[in-house]
């Protein structure tokens, strides 16, 4: 059995049970060129140079993507921004990546569930995808996000799905077997197991906060008596929580090379697919479900 799911302030959509394929993807600058949390940051917020320093600081540790996120929004209501504007700033600055029509419509002609794992808040992601995809198909799309908190007085905030970390008995477990082997055994001795265990969650807590830990959109499919194969898309840190958990991780190539997601995975020795559009990945993802390949061999080739 996998690790119980932090505590949610959100609802989850149900588990597709009988499916032999689930596609969960992030949405910013995976299914949409360009990350619209990046975009209204840069242009109503405290600017690009800082919000690219925060992605770096959460890609060494320094920061946890819970925290710098909060700020990079933050910034834009401070601007006067309100959240009615933002939706329309988006849906007339974001676009989708060329290939994910069609992409869509073959999962759906294949009864493959297309599920969008965001980082993001949900209201922003249906206006833009309702306008760009229609709402007929918007509306059959879940969405697996944050949601905001708008104010009497026109200033709004992120609700963060997961606002804290949980921490499960056997993460404790192993936290505390690291923790006694690299600190004096003696100045654990000083600590009654109470203190020592709150010692630990709290510091876990404090250093690795998602604000959405998308790996668990995707580790209840992991408990499943026939598990189906799982497919993640995603491109930058808010899909480091995840990178580890799919059959296939593709990895968005990004103009210039800044891939955070490519960098963590070749960091950690994570194997994944690159992949330019989603005109590129589909013959990939239809070589997996037709059978011509395995999850292995798409895996080994490393690239769409």
């Amino acid at each position: 059995m996998g690790e119980p799911v932090p505590e949610s302030t959100l609802p989850y959509p149900p588990i597709y049970k009988d499916k032999k394929f689930v596609v969960l993807s992030d949405w910013d600058g995976t299914i949409t060129t360009c990350d619209s949390n990046d975009y209204m940051t840069d242009n109503l917020g405290y600017g690009k140079d800082k919000r690219r320093q925060g992605n770096l600081d959460i890609l060494s540790g320094r920061a946890t993507f819970r925290d710098a996120f909060r700020e990079m929004l933050e910034s834009i209501s401070a601007n006067g921004h309100t959240f009615e504007e933002c939706k329309e700033v988006l849906r007339q600055n974001i676009s989708l990546d060329a290939g994910f029509k069609a992409f869509y419509a073959w999962c759906k002609a294949n009864d493959i569930p297309v599920i969008i794992v965001s980082s993001g808040m949900t209201p922003t992601i249906r206006a833009v995808l309702s306008n760009l995809v229609g709402e007929d198909d918007a509306k059959d799309i879940d969405i697996i996000s944050n949601d905001v908190d708008i104010h009497a007085d026109g200033t709004w905030r992120i609700k963060f799905r997961h606002p804290t970390r949980y921490v499960s008995s056997r993460r404790l477990r192993a936290l505390m077997r690291r923790a006694t082997r690299q600190a004096p055994r003696a100045r654990w001795a000083l600590l009654p197991p109470t203190t020592h265990d709150a010692w630990l969650i709290l510091s876990y807590a404090s250093r690795s906060g998602y604000g959405h830990d998308k790996s668990h959109a995707i580790l209840p499919y992991r408990d499943l008596p026939d598990p189906p194969v799982l497919f993640f898309f995603g491109d930058g840190v808010s899909d480091m929580s995840a990178a580890r958990h799919a059959d296939v991780l593709f990895v968005k190539e990004k103009p210039g090379g800044d891939n955070d997601l490519a960098a963590y995975c070749r960091r950690e020795g994570i194997k994944h697919v690159l992949f330019d559009d989603f005109a590129a990945a589909l013959p990939v993802v239809q070589a997996v479900v037709e059978g011509k390949k395995t999850t292995a061999e798409v895996l080994d080739a490393g690239k769409a």
